[in-house]
């Protein structure tokens, strides 16, 4: 398979995939607290992810499971958990059209602290057509909603907590095994998660013959699909297309969101709605032929190296 078919699957993964992860976390809080439900999802992803690469999690640096540590906590608490707690009381396709604001927070830590170069005017340029796009079906889409501010703080929080996992993961990455690096991230991640949980109180009277059918359902979805498959594809892409390039999949999220809203459950999509959407799609494509474009990038892409130990195998 070539490399191009691999970018453009694994763009697919972080785009369906993800997108639809909104979804099912409405369905699995129905019958499961928050951070347990997280927990769940990335400890049982992380375990099956590390089952896959055998005994080689035995000779990974004290150095890679610092960083896997750090990065963990960013994803997968930072980020995941806080979405999970703010979910509570905010629809999903609000929810994802939140954390649309990662590649601006991407953008803002590259060029406060550039590694190689900053990111180019028409890269910048290029969001906004898919922010607008953003805005406008979250508009559409939130309507008659009525939120209180602490949710959406938080939501911003937690955006910001990953565009600085995308970065830092990205930064100290060694080129070794994805599937490894990304089990221990999301095992990390998934522990700490466990951790708040019991501190929290929310296993108190928790029992699992209250958990529904569908939330159970959604919990082995969120751990396979989202964690197992999504976070791959997401790692992957990091060690091989630029960072806000990836990034650009948090464009896509939100229409996926509200189009699971509108088959599923029933809530409208207007002709306004599929404009936003199409921006989101021109913005995608405008960004990509901007990064290919630039011969900065192309520099970039031969040249990086990371001065890191690297995660042994054989």
């Amino acid at each position: 398979m070539s490399k191009r078919l691999l970018i453009v699957g694994a763009f697919a993964a972080i785009y369906l995939l993800w997108g639809s992860t909104y979804f099912a976390i409405a369905l699995g809080l129905k019958s499961i607290p928050p951070f347990l439900l997280m927990g769940l999802r990335s400890f049982g992803g992380g375990l099956i992810l590390i089952a896959m690469n055998g005994a080689d999690v035995t000779r990974v640096s004290r150095w890679n499971w610092l960083t896997a540590a750090l990065c963990g906590v960013l994803f997968f608490v930072g980020c995941h958990g806080v979405l999970a707690y703010a979910q509570q009381s905010v629809p999903s396709g609000i929810a994802a059209i939140m954390l649309a604001t990662i590649p601006f927070w991407v953008l803002l830590i590259d060029f406060l602290y550039p590694q190689t170069r900053r990111p180019a005017t028409m890269t910048l340029a290029a969001l906004l057509p898919g922010l607008a796009g953003v805005a406008i079906v979250g508009w559409q889409s939130a309507e008659q909603g009525h939120f209180s501010i602490l949710p959406i703080l938080l939501l911003l929080a937690a955006a910001f907590s990953w565009a600085v996992g995308t970065v830092l993961s990205r930064r100290t990455s060694d080129h070794g095994s994805p599937t490894l690096s990304s089990g221990m991230q999301l095992s990390i991640g998934g522990a700490v998660l466990f951790a708040i949980s019991l501190a929290s109180g929310e296993l108190e009277g928790f029992s699992p013959r209250d958990v529904s059918a569908p939330s159970l359902a959604a919990v082995i979805y969120l751990a396979i699909a989202g964690s197992v498959i999504g976070f791959t594809a997401f790692r992957w892409l990091l060690d091989n297309v630029s960072t806000f390039m990836v990034s650009t999949y948090i464009f896509v999220n939100p229409i996926i969101a509200v189009l699971l809203g509108t088959l599923i459950l029933g809530e409208p999509f207007s002709v306004t709605m599929l404009f936003g959407a199409l921006l989101v799609i021109a913005s995608v494509i405008i960004t990509w032929r901007t990064e290919q474009a630039s011969p900065a990038s192309a520099r970039q892409a031969q040249s990086m190296t990371w001065s890191r130990p690297a995660i042994r195998s054989g």
